[in-house]
Order: C-alpha cells, then structure tokens, then sequence
C-alpha cells in the first residue's frame, strides 16, 4: 500500500463551487471570505447567511457593517472599481437565524437554489460569552448546529459540512487531549442523564416561570446566565459556552448519516498573522485585556500560573485549516475532528505574557486622556487561587468590612459608596470565577489529524504560501511584541 500522502489542491477545489457560510458577520467568517473573495475569484457562489438587526436588513448590515471594515482594504486595492461587480456576481446574502428550523430562510426562491446548489456548508455561527444566557447558547451552539445538519442534509450536492466548535470543549482536563468526538449524553465527570431534550425542556420551564411572575428583563437575563453556569457545572464543564458547544458536537457527530464532517476545534484565537495583512482583530479576548490593562495601569497584579501553557493561534491560520479540510475532506463520508492550535508543536507558557506585556509598554508607553505618560512597573503575579483571595483580603475586603462599619456608624450615610464597592469586588470575583479554568489550563491538544492536513497542501507551488497554518514558523516573541500588540492597539482600545 502507497504510504504517499495525498496533495490536495484547495484552488482547485473552491473553483465554481457553491458555499454556504453561517454566522457570517463573525470575526473568523469576514476572514474567510475576505480570503476567497482575494485568492479564489472562481468560486462560483457564496451564500452568506446573516441575522438581520436593529432594523437593518442583513444586505444592509454586510454593506456597513463588514465591507466597510480595514479588512477589507486589500481586496479593494486589488480588484479597484471591479469589486462591486465581483461581489454582486458571487456573494449571495441571505436573511436568516440558525436558531430557527430551516434556517429561517423567508425567501422560498433562494432557499430551493441554495438547495439545489450549494456545495458545502461552513458553519462559523456561535455565541462565545462564557456566561452567556442558557437559552441564547443553547439555541445557537447546541440547536443551531442540529439545524445545520438538517438543512444540510437537504441539499442535494452538499459533499462537506465543516463545524467550527472549539478545543475547550475538553473543559479542565489536563494532560495530552485527544481528537475524538464526543458520543451523545457523555459528560466530563461521568454524571448520567445528560439529555439535550431534556435540557431544552428545563429552560422553556424556568422561562415560562419567569414569565408567570412577571420578572423584569434583568431577572430573566440574571436567572438564565445562573442555569447554564450551574448546568454546566454539574456535567463536568465550566462554562455556559463550552458545554453548549460540545452539545452541539454530539448533535452534528451523531445525526450527520453519511455525510462529511469535519469539527474544527481551534483553541485561543488571535489576530492575523500575515494575511491579509498582520494584526487585525475585533473583540476582546481575556489575555488581550489583561496585557492592554496593564499597560493603562489598570492592572497590577496577573493571575495564572506562569508555566501553564497558553494555546493561541492566529485567526488567518484557522482559516487556512477550514479551506484545507474543506478540499481534503469533501465527499468522504466521514466524520474527522481537528484540533488547530500550538500547545504540543509550539507551546507558549504563561510567563510569556507579562515579560511582553512589560517588554512593549516600557519602550512604547500609554498616553493617557489626559496626555500623560503610563511608566509601567513590574506586575505582581498571583500564581494560585489562594494567592490570589489572600490579595483581594487585604486590597480590598478589608476597606470593605471598614467602609461597611463607618456606613452602619453613619447610618447608612455611605450606602451608595458601599454598595459600589461591593458590587466592584463581586464583579471581579465572578470574572475570576470565569476565567480561572484557563488561567490553570494544563491540557495539550494532540493534532494529529492537523499536522496530517497540513501535509496535503503541495510544498511546491502558490498553494503552501497561501494557505499555511504550522504554528512552527511563528516566533512568539517578534508576533506578540510586533504585530498582535499593535493591532489591538489600533482596532479594538
């Protein structure tokens, strides 16, 4: 038997096909299809499928809200005044919510095309708040995903379904973490009953509930974040988010027949490494933050340990890893998982973190509102969870237990004050609660199958420079210190 790995060309592949892209106004979405639009201008179709909001028709929201993004500014100077004319010929936007059955979809025309076109289907749709309301997740990330599969299914010339969950699906397990799929009712502490129905069930309950009594927005808002936190807690997993995610796992992996799916699970995912051009980012993530609040001053002491292993990947690579697993595994009939990050080939510990953090904002220090310089000094670094109550008891919880006493003495004079205060020290407390699991992360993804992958895409050629995602070749120290840093700088603080 030919022990030859298999070359696929993704070129070749995207040429006149059709795709459908869900949640297509997320951050890895505008990628990848910036990323089409830019090196594949033969793809036959793209059918971007969009939520419409705040009055805004979802053709509305990809004209202002993604096209008009600095991301985009390399396609514009490529194709010039000839990039309205590409983007009306191949980009199809379609109104839809993957919380509905059949997407949703209100246009009937457009929906027996898609039907009778599409050629795969990547869904890029998620909610990834960790403390997020049980039943927004569980609607997106867990029955989003089962309406996918179905719609998928429906489409006569669907070869791939490509599932982006995440690496965290793990929760805390430490140790070396494995690409196998997750069968339907497992949980991580070996709890039984775990029953999507059931739990489906459980929230329409306590919302009918809510309801009967007349809660207020904010009580429901409250009550739903506090089942999935508690929910999830009794399976095994940390958070809303990740259990939601690997419920949708199990729905797609089990119901999928004889379809081809590929479930990415990307780990911490970062600004662009190269393409379309270094440093671009949106949103926030938790070591962003911390790195960016450290510079303003704001924060004077790291909670984690040092030598844990952060796994971070730059968003361009995830990308390159869909479109490689998209030609690689269309029409296979099977279900492969991949786990695209860099803790087993290039890990990156903790301490990493403030060293750069320093290194950058000594050199190139934060002004101020009010035009002044911040001198950064050397950060306190709490490196376990009683270091760090032991910090909090005496920065703050005994000015608590003073202010709440002088507020007594002053009958309640100071209420306002102490009631700020107090909320100030639970916020952090629940952020704390949140974050801690990645903060003490021990676990290393086995890629496998990535590194597989990666060996399809030709050595020779355009191909291994366009679609590259070996964490080997990034030097963390020059992408933090000059790209990583600067792009946060400049799109998101």
């Amino acid at each position: 038997m030919s022990t030859e790995t298999e070359v696929v060309s993704v070129l070749k592949y995207l040429d006149n096909k059709s795709i459908l892209v869900i949640g297509a106004a997320g951050f890895l979405a505008n990628i990848f299809v910036e990323k089409i639009l830019r090196v594949a201008p033969n793809v036959k179709k793209l059918y971007l499928l969009l939520r419409a909001s705040n009055g805004k028709s979802a053709t509305q929201r990809f004209n202002d809200e993604i096209l008009r993004k600095d991301l985009f500014k390399v396609v514009k100077e490529k194709y010039g005044p000839n990039l309205n004319q590409l983007i009306s010929e191949k980009v199809t936007i379609i109104d839809g919510d993957i919380c509905l059955e059949d997407l949703g979809l209100q246009d009937f025309d457009l929906a027996h095309e898609m039907i009778h076109q599409v050629d795969a289907i990547v869904n890029l749709a998620a909610t990834t708040k960790f403390d997020e309301r049980y039943d927004v997740a569980l609607g997106i990330n867990t029955l989003g995903a089962l309406n996918v599969l179905n719609f998928a299914k429906r489409c006569a010339k669907v070869k791939i379904l490509v599932h982006v969950s995440t690496a965290y699906v793990c929760g805390e397990k430490s140790g070396l973490i494995m690409e196998t799929p997750y069968r339907m009712g497992e949980t991580l502490n070996g709890t039984t009953g775990l029953d999507i129905n059931h739990e489906k069930k459980l929230v329409q309950e306590k919302l009918d509930q809510l309801r009967a009594i007349g809660a207020s927005s904010e009580t429901v808002t409250q009550a739903m974040k506090d089942l999935g936190l508690r929910r999830a807690k009794m399976y095994g997993w940390p958070n809303t988010y990740v259990f939601t995610k690997a419920m949708g796992e199990m729905m797609v992996g089990t119901k999928r027949e004889n379809l081809s799916l590929v479930l990415l699970r990307p780990s911490i995912i970062t600004s662009t490494f190269k393409e379309p051009f270094p440093g671009w980012t949106e949103g926030i993530r938790t070591i962003d933050s911390l790195a960016v609040g450290y510079g303003k001053g704001k924060l004077t002491c790291f909670l984690c340990d040092l030598n844990a292993i952060s796994d971070v990947l730059p968003a361009d690579m995830v990308v390159n890893s869909i479109l490689v697993s998209m030609a690689a595994q269309a029409g296979k009939q099977e279900e492969i998982i991949y786990h695209v990050g860099s803790s087993l080939r290039n890990p990156m510990k903790n301490k990493k973190f403030p060293e750069l953090a320093y290194r950058y904002f000594s050199t190139k220090p934060w002004i101020n509102k009010e035009g002044k310089v911040v001198r950064v000094g050397n950060i306190e670094i709490l490196d376990s969870m009683r270091s760090f109550h032991r910090y909090m008891t005496i920065r703050y919880l005994i000015s608590l237990k003073g202010l709440e006493l002088v507020n007594m003495v002053l009958c309640k004079l100071l209420e306002k004050e102490f009631q700020y205060f107090h909320r100030k020290i639970n916020f952090i407390y629940r952020l704390v609660d949140l974050y801690q699991p990645y903060l003490f992360f021990y676990g290393i993804f086995d890629d496998t199958n990535t590194e597989k992958l990666q060996k399809m895409v030709s050595k020779t050629g355009v191909e291994s420079e366009m679609f590259y995602f070996d964490p080997k070749v990034i030097d963390w120290d020059d992408y933090f210190l000059n790209t990583h840093v600067i792009g946060l700088l400049k799109y998101v603080f």
